[in-house]
């Protein structure tokens, strides 16, 4: 599936481009797509580079908790909702704990922690995946939930919304929350329904009641804040949780006997081994979202969504917001140039400049994320992984829209 989604990005990048120079007159467009192969390469090596750090420090830290059994310890928390959605994973199994943690990284907005620990998760369930090169039923639901990117405090877009000139810069916190609420739950529900998973028994209803009172506990605190004060907060809780855990493996490694240092290095030294690898899976992927990009592709298709919409008499707002959506699943920083330019075209304040940020912030960077995990253990064969993660993506855009339409109007 992965070869067919490949090769089609490049097929309708130079279909798209042949319309554009032979009717539309514009000779620039392959320079475009030729300037885009190697900005890609580029992008993709500056990438490793920065991930190149993070996961050896990481994997270090995680080679002190593992010999001080602080990951079977954390797996134990989410031991009983797992092996129910992943029948596969063996309780006790060290995937549980890197499981937990990434997704603990993940709600709090710590993506430096999360990628490594994620990538160290997906290379443990790949030592109980039979096959070297498809994707198992745990590493899609892993992937499908990285995805949808549930994010508790989205700073980031509260900063660029305050740098723009908003008289609220929290204005989108319930948005986006809900938003990246549903494409969570919808990715799920479309990974229970592929895998034939169990979502109604007791323990996982248990499981998602706690979830959701700790949210409604979440936003009743947070309502009220301040842009600063919560800036402050997140600030706060992020990095204090973060050095935490770091001290935590080191105090705990040496109270149990083990020699953190040496621990330390030999994990590190994995972590170069592991990042390496990335490489040509990351290049592969970027140029051709590249190319896509620069051929006008994305442009065409959303001509054809305002077009529809107009044809049935519909209000059109949302379409100028739309662009962050299209861009959000094949690249980060694009979708985040397009929704400062919606920001900028129509005011940090106007529906489409909320809309856009709600879309930025209630999906990932489906493609990315795709290519960096399964390119870790050398998955080729993604089965459903991808269409669940594009079912996500798509309820967290749909919710966005309704949301905004209800808060905003």
């Amino acid at each position: 599936m992965l070869n067919g989604i490949w090769l089609s990005f490049f097929i309708a990048a130079f279909a798209a481009s042949l319309w554009q120079w032979l009717v539309g007159g514009d000779s620039e467009v392959f320079a475009r797509l030729v300037q885009s192969l190697f900005d890609m390469a580029e992008v993709s090596v500056d990438i490793i580079l920065v991930l190149l750090g993070t996961m050896t420090l990481w994997l270090g830290f995680l080679s002190i908790a593992e010999k001080a059994g602080l990951i079977r310890l954390l797996g134990r928390v989410l031991d009983p909702l797992f092996c129910r959605l992943m029948p596969e994973v063996p309780r006790g199994h060290p995937a549980m704990g890197l499981i937990s943690m990434n997704f603990a990284a993940n709600i709090l907005g710590l993506d430096n922690a999360a990628t490594p620990i994620g990538i160290k998760a997906m290379h443990s369930l790949q030592s109980l995946n039979p096959s070297s090169e498809t994707a198992s039923n745990a590493q899609i639901l892993f992937l499908v939930l990285n995805t949808s990117s549930l994010t508790l405090l989205p700073v980031t877009i509260f900063m660029y919304r305050a740098q723009q000139g908003a008289a609220d810069p929290t204005l989108v916190f319930l948005p986006i929350l809900l938003a990246t609420t549903a494409s969570s739950l919808a990715g799920l529900l479309a990974v229970a329904v592929m895998q034939r998973l169990k979502l109604w028994q007791p323990v996982v209803l248990a499981y998602l009641a706690i979830a959701a009172l700790a949210l409604g506990l979440l936003i009743t605190m947070l309502a009220g804040m301040s842009t600063q004060a919560l800036a402050a907060a997140s600030t706060l809780v992020g990095n204090l949780t973060l050095f935490s855990i770091v001290m935590m493996f080191l105090v705990v490694g040496a109270l149990r006997g083990v020699r953190v240092y040496d621990a330390f290095i030999e994990g590190a030294k994995e972590g170069l081994s592991f990042t390496i690898t990335l490489l040509p899976y990351l290049i592969a992927m970027l140029v051709a979202v590249g190319v896509l990009r620069a051929s006008g592709v994305l442009d065409a298709g959303l001509g054809g969504i305002r077009w529809i919409v107009e044809g049935f008499g519909w209000d059109t707002r949302f379409v100028d917001a739309l662009p962050t959506a299209f861009v959000k699943p094949l690249s980060g920083s694009g979708a985040r140039a397009m929704m400062i330019e919606t920001m900028d075209t129509f005011g940090v304040d106007s529906f489409a400049g909320l809309l856009a940020a709600t879309m930025q912030g209630s999906t990932e960077t489906t493609f990315y994320v795709l290519a960096v995990y399964f390119g870790a253990v050398g998955i080729t064969r993604i089965r459903h992984g991808l269409g669940c993660a594009l079912i996500a993506d798509v309820a967290g855009v749909t919710t966005a829209i309704a949301v905004c339409y209800w808060f905003f109007g």
